[in-house]
């Protein structure tokens, strides 16, 4: 489900509790660009403006700028929160000219802060380790409801971490000039990956 997804579903339970404030903020074409939504059960939290590298917990890639997806938009930080049930993910999007192996190479390294690093064609492990000392691998574990990362090996990722807190760094493979290549920050409810395997 992507980010517009998950505010518009958390937006209408939020919104059927009683007090809850909304403060939206646009941008220069009349946008949506932050939503906030608190009530005393928790809260919503999505900004589209300021997230860069260093706020994903990686550097940014020398002299990459920062690049909008296909909807506009060159960044999130979605945070959702009720009490102790806490989810966040923040992304950015990043565009050079340098060719994709240079920039792989460079996450490779940036990624080691966080230990084992996982590399992934699709939802396939590519040479080793194929999964990180705390458990993390090349999966689309839909329970855990993990960024999905194209299965069909057309996209190359690394992934540092553990399920519950990743970072991963994602490119999709490209025959064209240049490296187009998104930084992710993952951090998933505690309990999660329990609750979700007692459903199985």
């Amino acid at each position: 489900m992507g980010k517009r997804g998950i505010a518009t579903i958390a937006a209408l339970v939020l919104l059927a509790t009683a007090g809850c404030r909304i403060q939206v903020d646009k941008n220069d074409d009349g946008k949506d660009k932050n939503v906030k939504i608190d009530t005393p059960l928790g809260g919503l939290h999505v900004r589209t403006d300021k997230t860069a590298a260093a706020d994903v917990g990686l550097p940014a890639y020398p002299g990459a700028q920062i690049a909008a997806d296909k909807d506009g938009d060159k960044a999130a930080d979605v945070h959702m929160g009720f009490g102790e049930w806490q989810l966040r993910v923040k992304v950015v999007t990043y565009k050079t000219s340098d060719p994709q192996d240079k920039v792989v190479a460079f996450y490779q390294k940036a990624l080691g802060r966080y230990g084992d690093v996982v590399e992934c064609e699709g939802n396939h492990a590519v040479g080793s380790p194929t999964v990180t000392h705390e458990g993390l691998d090349c999966s689309d574990d839909k329970s855990s409801a993990q960024v999905k990362i194209s299965d069909d090996g057309s996209m190359t990722s690394l992934k540092a971490g553990s399920k519950r807190h990743q970072h991963i760094f994602a490119v999709q493979k490209s025959d064209t000039s240049g490296t187009r290549f998104s930084l992710v920050e993952l951090q998933l409810p505690t309990g999660l990956d329990e609750s979700s395997k007692d459903s199985n």
